[in-house]
């Protein structure tokens, strides 16, 4: 039987990177059903909207989606799609793996940390206004309740004793938001006293920051509050090598969509040069998620292997400091193909080398927009 997937190309560099990860997909032999729909800019030439009720409808109905990045206009222009998609469908739980993959392009060889953001409300909440006529003072309201916050930090607990993670931190700023921060607070502290067989402990927001960078190896799952789980990601996933490499899913009541971390990069739309990586993880997750257990780890084993070999691979994979030696730069559809080729070749259950030095981190200029 087919898995039903609802496919969301997004804008920019979305649909090569979605086309590379459906091409890897497919490789792995599950059988997969596409739905195909549009959000953001393409939406808006299509319909008049970047958020059609057709796509929201396709999720509720397939419960599952795989989506491509979406450009969020900076400063003005219509709101941002992933919000709007998160909080239409009550997609409470982002969960942001960074994995060091083969070892380079990171100071941190052996990272492997998961950020489990709540992505529904607090200062992503949207609600927003001028304090003046003349527009020169402005409010954002940080809205927290006890609610989402119970329920993120449940999700946490449970990821980490599934998966046999070692400690869960809880992140959050109650030393001076003493309302907001101290809510996420008490939620946290009530919801680890029910897990005790799970080690805890918790950080303020900016000493988090630091300690990352630190000891990052002293940290495994990590939840929080919705902008600092994104700032926070963003900086695990340089620990791990950069935006090219990090996956990411959204999780709610029965609903699941895969989505990589990076941006849409605009200006590169169309030139074949951006990392499908991330997207091609986001089937890994994907594949995890309805119980197809070898198959991703197939996925996840070619994608080390290719990375390694350092034969296919796009351009911010062949920088000086993800590698250390020359390296001719690929295309995206040549590395997906080359990653989709060892699908069928690499062992699933070896168990992967561990990753070795390497000369620094570089990230991938088309993915930060």
């Amino acid at each position: 039987m087919a898995h039903r997937v609802t496919l969301i190309p997004g804008d920019g560099i979305g649909p090569e990177v979605t086309a590379a990860a459906r091409r890897v997909a497919e490789a792995t032999g599950v059988s997969f059903d596409w739905d195909v729909v549009e959000a953001g800019e393409a939406a808006i030439r299509a319909t008049g909207t970047p958020l059609p009720d057709a796509v929201l409808d396709s999720v509720r109905r397939n419960r599952l989606a795989l989506k491509g990045p979406i450009t969020t206009p900076i400063g003005g222009g219509f709101r941002s799609v992933n919000v709007a998609l998160r909080q239409q469908l009550d997609l409470y739980a982002s969960v942001r793996p960074s994995r060091s993959i083969a070892g380079e392009g990171t100071r941190f060889p052996e990272t492997d940390l998961i950020v489990v953001r709540e992505a529904t409300e607090g200062l992503y909440s949207g609600v927003e206004h001028w304090v003046d006529r003349e527009h020169t003072a402005a409010e954002t309201v940080n809205v927290v309740t006890r609610k989402a916050s119970d329920r993120i930090c449940k999700f946490a607990f449970e990821l980490a004793r599934r998966d046999h993670r070692k400690k869960v931190t809880g992140v959050h700023k109650a030393n001076i938001m003493k309302t907001t921060g101290a809510l996420f607070q008490t939620a946290y502290r009530e919801m680890a006293a029910k897990y005790p067989d799970v080690p805890s402990d918790e950080r303020l927001i900016d000493n988090m920051c630091m300690q990352l960078v630190k000891k990052p190896e002293e940290y495994d799952v990590i939840v929080t509050t919705n902008l600092f789980g994104d700032i926070l990601s963003d900086l695990c996933a340089g620990l791990a090598g950069g935006l090219g490499v990090a996956p990411g899913a959204l999780y709610g009541e029965g609903l699941a969509v895969f989505e990589p971390v990076h941006g849409s990069a605009p200006k590169y739309a169309g030139q074949d040069r951006a990392d499908p990586v991330a997207e091609i993880l986001c089937v890994e997750l994907l594949l995890r998620h309805v119980g197809e257990t070898e198959a991703a780890n197939r996925v996840f084993r070619a994608v080390w292997e290719t990375i390694a070999e350092k034969k296919v691979v796009t351009y911010d994979l062949a920088l000086p400091g993800y590698t250390s030696r020359p390296v001719p730069a690929s295309s995206c559809s040549a590395m997906a193909k080359e990653i989709a080729r060892k699908i069928p070749l690499v062992d699933p259950d070896a168990p992967l080398p561990r990753p070795g030095p390497s000369t620094g981190a570089v990230s991938d200029p088309a993915l930060e927009a």
